[in-house]
């Protein structure tokens, strides 16, 4: 793409651009509501809209939901309207000149296209401009913290993939206009998240999404269509299987479009999977989404950082001295509850008077699991974030209801692993940079570099490390060496534990 267009494009996307782009629509539209102008103030509400659903998944800012809320009477009506335009065009363009049917239609549909107009006019009078324009301000510039074509933006379009394909396979299998209709639902989902967040894609996709888009539109437009004449009183019967014929071969082309490039090998479906992560990159997109979501809350990311380090650090000294079975899935665990102990302190949480441990498990287990991880592992992460300092857990607690002996066990282990490795850094002041493990007679040596052995992480850590000596049953002891040699190598060691801030 040329310089130019590139530079061009870039000035009409984002939200600060479609957000403005819906006032300048709103004028446009309220001077007669024709057919253009109430098509292009719902696409430009639409793409505020999918924004919102986009950033929400990683953002947990109220405002998103009051933006598409605002939006929500307004967007309906001009949809009611729009269906009715359409229609009216398709009797235009399908019926013979002088065709009493569609003439018959075609009045009705006027009819009904007046009262619609006078609804959505109603409906463009009570929506709040001002707050419009303010909402969208302040969230135009969080939207600047989750950059296009990043990691966290590829899972949600392999989201929508799935959910995409898991709906042609259902179209196929069903045949119905409820199934195709949902189908195209899906794939406009996935079309615009493309489109708003993975632009290098959509240049190489826009035209094939375009017309497949159009294609599952127009057949639901034909059942719409077609159950008007059926409902139609007044119609002979030769006229209605006439118009039911036709609108046969019209849907018909528009299906063997959509199969001819959906449908077997080398499908579309396979091309666009083939350019979204997969295997470790699907791994590292999905701890990505969660270090966004937590950055969004937590008032000290670095902190959540420097802790992330350190429990991967005592994690894989444990493994290497043999005291547990590295796990890969647990890993990721510890690492994710690392980055998210502190959302509960975040801003949005201050109406909560409980402590911060408890309202970050809640906010945990209420996200939605991402791609590759099962709803057990963010329960297992909840538990964590509830436990990572303070009271020691129950056994009876409700943070380990449905979870078997043995997953219980695991999680109590990466608990006493979190709990020291934050105490290492419970005053946030960032001493601690790096720590090493070894076996010694029996014992556990736990080797921290740069704190003092008589300050408040010191003495923290000595508490700290009880539960990790019930679980291992094995003594723990911390030293703190004033010189390392060789730090510069166990320095660039660490860092690779742990993924570089977003």
């Amino acid at each position: 793409m040329p310089p130019a267009a590139a530079n061009n494009d870039a000035k009409r996307s984002g939200l600060a651009y479609w957000a403005a782009r819906v006032l300048e629509e709103c004028d446009k539209a309220a001077s007669g509501f024709d057919a253009d102008p109430v098509h292009d103030l719902r696409v430009a509400i639409r793409r505020c809209r999918s924004m919102a659903d986009g950033f929400r998944s990683v953002d947990p800012d109220p405002a998103w939901k009051q933006m598409k809320r605002l939006a929500k009477p307004l967007f309906r009506s001009l949809g009611e309207l729009r269906d009715t335009q359409v229609m009216a065009e398709w009797l235009t363009k399908l019926a013979p000149h002088g065709d009493p049917v569609g003439q018959d239609l075609s009045s009705a549909l006027l009819t009904k296209e007046h009262h619609l107009k006078s609804a959505a006019k109603d409906a463009l009078a009570s929506f709040d401009r001002k707050r419009w324009a303010a909402l969208n301000e302040h969230l135009a510039t969080r939207t600047a913290s989750v950059p296009l074509e990043g990691r966290v933006f590829q899972e949600l379009a392999l989201e929508r993939w799935l959910e995409a394909r898991e709906l042609h396979r259902r179209a196929l299998r069903n045949r119905s206009g409820v199934a195709w209709h949902q189908l195209r639902i899906g794939i406009k989902r996935f079309r615009y998240t493309v489109e708003n967040f993975l632009p290098q894609r959509h240049e190489k996709w826009s035209k094939d999404l375009r017309e497949l888009q159009d294609a599952l539109g127009e057949v639901h437009d034909f059942d719409v269509l077609r159950a008007m004449i059926n409902s139609h009183e007044g119609i002979g019967r030769e006229e209605r299987l006439l118009w039911q014929k036709r609108i046969a071969e019209e849907r018909q082309q528009r299906l063997a479009l959509y199969r001819s490039k959906m449908v077997g090998r080398g499908s579309l479906w396979e091309r666009w999977r083939a350019e979204l992560p997969q295997g470790a990159a699907l791994q590292a997109a999905a701890m990505a989404k969660l270090r966004t979501w937590a950055a969004m809350l937590d008032p000290d990311r670095r902190h959540s950082e420097r802790v992330a380090q350190l429990a991967l650090a005592l994690y894989d000294g444990l493994s290497q001295c043999g005291i547990l079975s590295a796990v890969p899935k647990d890993r990721r665990i510890l690492q994710a509850a690392a980055l998210l102990h502190e959302v509960g302190r975040g801003r949005l949480a201050h109406r909560d008077s409980q402590g911060h441990q408890k309202r970050g498990q809640r906010m945990v287990a209420k996200l939605k699991a991402p791609l590759g991880w099962c709803l057990e592992d963010m329960r297992c992460v909840a538990a964590l974030v509830r436990f990572h300092r303070g009271r020691l857990p129950l056994r009876s607690n409700p943070c380990f209801a449905g979870l078997d002996r043995k997953r219980r066990a695991g999680v109590m282990r990466l608990m006493g692993i979190l709990r020291l490795a934050n105490a290492f850094d419970e005053t946030h002041a960032g001493k601690a940079r790096d720590l090493s493990v070894t076996l010694q007679k029996g014992a556990l040596i736990v080797r921290c570099y740069g704190l003092a052995a008589m300050s408040r992480e010191a003495e923290r850590a000595a508490r700290a490390r009880y539960l990790l000596e019930m679980v291992f049953r094995r003594p723990i002891g911390i030293h703190f060496p004033r010189a390392r040699s060789a730090g510069g190598v166990q320095a660039a060691r660490l860092q690779r534990r742990a993924a570089p801030l977003p």
